[in-house]
């Protein structure tokens, strides 16, 4: 969350009035976008915005970022990869959540969406009370937010030191090699968005001639018998991500 969202939450909080996390509705669906609406204010824990269209949703939110997008993939105006990107390159965004919606369930529409920087992928039609759920494991992720150091990531469960390379848990050290550590730590600084095996072999192996994916896949699992199985979640068919 940017210093501005936890101001206005303060001074929200200190009037008495119950903070909400504001949550930007990207759906030109008029059924869809009023469902979406009423459940979220139903739940007491959100205060949505709708936005019909792509574009006049990218002026408003970078203006004023929100604390999570939901966002339609078909869109009038833009298409919705075309927002998670645009969102992603500016600094004011680049951290807030995003849960695309979709009527689209190929695999290479969620790798395309995850490669561009989502954080989630619901397809249509789905479950009011998930939709909610996902929303807030999100938001309890804090994937607005910035960490107190860009070296050092610390979540409850582990302590990632990059600059000292040290993995901590329950008070203790644990040893990796530089490619475990290198891909642990891309993972956690991911903000919970799935990585592709594709990704992370471009990322820290350069798509060596002599590098296939199993080669990721052996490191995770290296990882998962070092560090723990909760540090490394499997996406079917996608990739690898730091759940929360």
């Amino acid at each position: 969350m940017t210093t501005k969202a936890v101001e206005a939450k303060v001074t929200e909080a200190a009037s008495g009035a119950p903070a909400r996390w504001r949550i930007a509705v990207v759906e030109d669906d008029e059924d869809l976008a009023y469902t979406l609406l009423y459940s979220l204010r139903k739940d007491g824990r959100f205060d949505p915005v709708r936005y019909a269209g792509g574009l006049i949703a990218l002026d408003e939110m970078t203006e004023r970022p929100p604390d999570l997008v939901l966002l339609d993939l078909n869109l009038p105006d833009v298409d919705g990869l075309t927002i998670c990107r645009e969102l992603r390159r500016n600094e004011a965004t680049r951290r807030v959540p995003i849960l695309m919606l979709t009527a689209r369930a190929e695999e290479r529409d969620k790798l395309l969406g995850f490669d561009l920087g989502a954080d989630d992928y619901v397809t249509k039609p789905f479950s009011m009370k998930e939709l909610l759920a996902r929303i807030g494991a999100h938001l309890r992720r804090g994937g607005g937010g910035s960490a107190a150091s860009e070296d050092v990531f610390e979540d409850g469960r582990i302590r990632v030191d990059r600059a000292r390379h040290l993995v901590e848990r329950d008070g203790r050290q644990i040893h990796l090699t530089k490619k475990e550590f290198d891909l642990l730590w891309l993972l956690v600084r991911s903000g919970g968005r799935v990585v592709s095996r594709e990704t992370i072999l471009s990322r820290l192996w350069d798509y060596a001639a002599d590098v296939e994916t199993r080669t990721v896949d052996v490191h995770v699992r290296s990882i998962r018998k070092k560090v723990g199985d909760d540090v490394v979640e499997t996406v079917v068919g996608v990739g690898y991500r730091f759940p929360a």
